[in-house]
């Protein structure tokens, strides 16, 4: 699906008249024509939110979604608390409470050397991170938007290439977390690491990722990613705990957030 102007509808596709009609009939054309844009437009709209097109989104959504980092809310980004219904292990109910924001900054440092050079070809504009934990606070998970320099054919090309070299099942590319002091994610370091995702969006020009980890600042031999642990028949020690879905539950719900936003964005009047 394309987010520009529906086919169609444009300056050299009008539909001219055949036969000359009547004010009614003319009115009620109108008034389709209308309908069928609204309608157009709010598909559109509702494919990018509900997430996963896969495809690249129109010049005037992809530029507001590169915008948000300096002119949303941190709290609107990242919630201080998130609800997770159905998203632990068996459809357990989760709520994740922000315990650190790290200040916006740019890459430098924040990604293993491999990661880092993965998404190289994408740039940096700015990264926001945050550290969240469960209602039990036994895990420790961050969550980051990436917002990167490109345009939208060079997220696309990122995300092919993240996809057919299935970068993000491996382990030495993991996303670094966010250890803020004075926290339960104090300890939560790169040998913590558990469970992670990285997902690269094409319709803006952001990565989102989360890792996750025991809070108790155990190390972790075995880290899997969070597709791999979601599957039924996963049997490391952080699929088990349900680290994998701590990972992508809040990951997924940032995302969400992240493109309501956009929305949000694109409604207000210029």
């Amino acid at each position: 699906m394309s987010f520009g102007e529906p086919e169609g509808y444009d300056g050299d596709a009008r539909p001219r008249p055949l036969v000359r009609r009547g004010a009614p009939q003319a009115a009620a054309a109108a008034v389709c024509l209308v309908l069928g844009l609204g309608l157009i437009s709010g598909a559109v709209t509702g494919s990018w939110l509900v997430g996963g097109s896969g495809e690249e989104g129109s010049p005037s959504t992809f530029a507001a979604a590169g915008s948000l980092w300096h002119s949303v809310p941190v709290d609107q980004l990242f919630p201080p608390t998130v609800q997770g219904r159905g998203a632990g292990p068996g459809g357990a109910d989760r709520t994740w409470t922000r315990i650190a924001v790290a200040p916006d900054s740019g890459c430098k440092n924040a990604f293993d050397p491999l990661l880092r050079k993965a998404l190289a070809p994408v740039g940096c504009e700015r990264l926001l991170r945050a550290t969240y934990t469960d209602a039990t606070e036994s895990y420790v998970t961050t969550v980051g938007l990436l917002f990167t320099t490109a345009d939208a054919p060079g997220m696309t090309a990122l995300a092919n290439r993240f996809r057919k070299e299935r970068l993000d099942r491996r382990s030495d590319l993991m996303p670094l977390p966010y250890a803020a002091k004075g926290t339960l994610a104090a300890g939560f370091g790169a040998r913590q690491r558990a469970s992670w995702t990285v997902s690269v969006l094409t319709e803006a020009p952001v990565v989102v990722y989360a890792v996750s980890g025991w809070a108790d600042g155990r190390t972790v031999d075995d880290p899997q990613p969070a597709g791999d642990a979601l599957e039924a028949d996963a049997t490391t020690a952080a699929a088990q705990a349900g680290l994998g879905n701590e990972a992508q539950g809040l990951a997924d719900r940032v995302e969400r957030d992240f493109r309501r936003n956009v929305r949000s964005a694109l409604e207000q009047p210029s």
